[in-house]
């Protein structure tokens, strides 16, 4: 069942992501990419731990357990037992809800007139902060595809 105007909606994928945190952030592509990942990881990581993580005005992702039941084969209709599992949930924060109920409807909001939004000057500043205390550039992640090396062998 497809929703009002859920036809027509654009989807933003992650290399527009990173093209976007590089433009915002004046930063290159590589370092954006870098980033990005780095946050989806550590998200990802806590959830797997069992974490919750909380983004204040974003939302917050936790993980829900789901009981098992009994399902149905779409395709013949029989029966059919689905185990437990855990499955990832967000919830949006406060200022969040409150920006797509009292904002911008037309989705062409750029992040600069977001609530909190950091600017350009701020995010540099965090940037050189982090590289004073980060480890050596050799020990960073590498982003998939961004040396011109075999991806294969990161897995």
């Amino acid at each position: 069942m497809q929703r009002a105007g859920e036809n027509d909606m654009k989807t933003m994928t992650k290399a527009e992501l990173v093209e976007e945190v590089a433009r915002a952030s004046e930063l290159n592509k590589r370092d954006a990419e870098v980033i990005v990942e780095t946050v989806f990881s550590s998200i990802i990581s806590a959830l797997h731990r069992g974490d919750k993580v909380e983004l204040r005005g974003f939302g917050s992702f936790r993980t829900r357990e789901r009981g098992p039941r009994r399902g149905r084969n779409p395709k013949t209709g029989a029966p059919v037992d689905v185990p437990a599992k855990r499955v990832p949930y967000f919830k949006p924060g406060k200022e969040l809800k409150e920006f797509f109920t009292d904002g911008d409807t037309d989705g062409d909001t750029d992040i600069e007139q977001l609530p909190g939004a950091p600017t350009p000057e701020t995010i540099n500043a965090t940037t050189e902060s982090i590289a004073e205390v980060a480890p050596a550039n050799d020990t960073a992640p590498e982003p998939a595809g961004g040396d011109g090396e075999s991806s294969a062998s990161q897995a």
